[in-house]
């Protein structure tokens, strides 16, 4: 493998982050274009090994330089199926991060790709050598793929050209389980591919609820695990109901304690709030909670502003990522949408506040018509006192909420009114500290009762400075 490759293969660099000042070229990204495609075609279709570049290879690319790119990939086998094309295609991110020297984030029309400058140094100077190596690592470890070619595209109007027809093929994949949801089947399945950069992610797959990637539905995490029983999807047990709105399952907390190395013992697939399912880092979109509002947004990776929180995709992502369980950021696949199941048991779409418009456009379709005109934009709202005004004057449903939660306030002040009616204040002795109400003063400070507690709900507190007075 030496002779052959001008750079080292193991699963070892899955985890190689090139960064910025470490990198030669970047390709696609959230500054270019790109994609990556797998396609099933009959054997006779196809050369096995060949290799097509439409665009300048990595030799004609200046030092710190940005590209678009897609790689295209033809398979075929008697095996090969259309089922297996998500799998193959999610399973270039995996092998392109074996390659020492190259970085390989995200999926479908997300990717992002860094080469070395440690790379080009040693002989990495074209995108044949990177696509040999992916082409030789797909027939090593999927063996039912017996033909494989690759075209790559680093010219833009072609890559643009071709990229409609790749976004088809991903929407097509994904309405086929709008009709099969998460009671008609026994069985789940679980996909580790990201586990290089999130060691403790558990990353569940159902009808009703697409990897965070967005590219392995039900039927991709089926078809896998069939022909490739040890491979990085697999069947899961879905076991006894715990909690049918929320989507916890024996089977699948048993998984996730075993998968995360006892990290977690509890998933509830459909919750944002309670047990939330954890996140990567290939998400494609990240829910973040507003308490101002109460609600929650959602931004995705095409999103260049700030959120009304205050803050950019990137910031929240780092948030969110890592494989971990985080109350208030959530990471999702963009098909979790067009779930009847999203986020049930929070209140679905009843509770979505803010979204770029981008991304609410690409979803528009399944959006409750009684909320589509209620959910803001980044034309809408811009900051919080924005956003509060627009779900005013929309009357979002949000707004019941507030009302509750100002019911229950009032319930509160008017229990700790009556209760401090009936208490005999503390008497201070010269010289004692004023300390604020419910913090520990009783009985031993003066010569009086109990003291008073104040409690405060949704309330924010900023203290520029204390001063302590001696009373005159």
């Amino acid at each position: 493998m030496a002779d052959e490759f001008p750079f080292e293969i193991s699963p070892m660099f899955e985890g190689e982050r090139v960064r910025k000042d470490g990198m030669y070229v970047e390709l696609a990204g959230p500054k270019s274009k790109g994609f990556e495609l797998v396609k099933s075609v009959e054997m006779d279709e196809i050369e096995d090994g060949k290799f097509t570049l439409i665009g300048p290879d990595l030799s004609a690319m200046e030092e710190g330089s940005r590209h678009p790119i897609a790689m295209i990939y033809r398979i075929a086998g008697e095996l090969v199926e259309q089922d297996l094309e998500a799998i193959v295609e999610r399973r270039n991110h995996d092998f392109q991060n074996y390659i020492q020297g190259v970085m390989h984030l995200n999926q479908r029309y997300d990717i992002w790709i860094r080469v070395s400058k440690d790379a080009m140094k040693k002989g990495l100077n074209s995108f044949e050598q990177i696509a040999k190596a992916t082409m030789m690592l797909f027939k090593n470890e999927l063996p039912f793929i017996e033909k494989i070619e690759a075209t790559y595209i680093t010219d833009l109007a072609e890559v643009e050209k071709e990229l409609d027809g790749a976004i088809a093929t991903y929407t097509a994949r994904d309405e086929r389980t709008r009709d099969l949801h998460d009671e008609d089947v026994d069985v789940f399945y679980g996909c580790t591919l990201c586990q290089s950069f999130a060691p403790t992610n558990v990353c569940v797959v159902t009808p009703d609820r697409i990897s965070l990637c967005g590219a392995i539905n039900w039927f991709d995490g089926r078809a896998a695990a069939k022909v490739d029983p040890e491979g990085p999807q697999f069947a899961i047990e879905k076991g006894e109901i715990i909690d049918a709105e929320g989507g916890e399952y024996s089977g699948v907390n048993d998984l996730a304690k075993s998968l995360s190395n006892g990290e977690y013992d509890r998933i509830k697939i459909h919750s944002f709030f309670e047990y939330p399912h954890t996140s990567c880092g290939c998400f494609e979109v990240v829910g973040f909670y507003i308490p101002e509002v109460d609600g929650i947004g959602w931004v995705d990776r095409d999103f260049t502003g700030t959120a009304p929180n205050g803050l950019p995709f990137s910031t929240m992502a780092g948030q969110t990522g890592g494989g971990k369980q985080i109350v208030g950021f959530l990471g999702i696949g963009i098909n979790y949408f067009r779930s009847p199941k999203f986020i049930e048991t929070d209140g679905g779409w009843d509770r979505v506040v803010w979204m770029p418009k981008h991304l609410k456009d690409k979803v528009l379709a399944d959006i409750p018509e009684d909320i589509v005109d209620k959910v803001a934009t980044e034309e809408d709202a811009t900051d919080l006192e924005s956003l509060k005004a627009f779900l005013t004057e929309k009357k979002h449903p949000i707004l019941e909420r507030w009302v509750e939660e100002e019911e229950e306030d009032e319930e509160v002040v008017e229990e700790t009114t009556t209760a401090a009616s009936t208490m005999q204040m503390p008497t201070m002795t010269a010289g004692a500290p004023m300390m604020p109400a419910g913090l520990g003063l009783g009985s031993g400070s003066g010569s009086g009762g109990s003291g008073v507690k104040i409690t405060l709900k949704n309330a924010k507190v900023s203290i520029d400075r204390v001063i302590i007075k001696k009373s005159e």
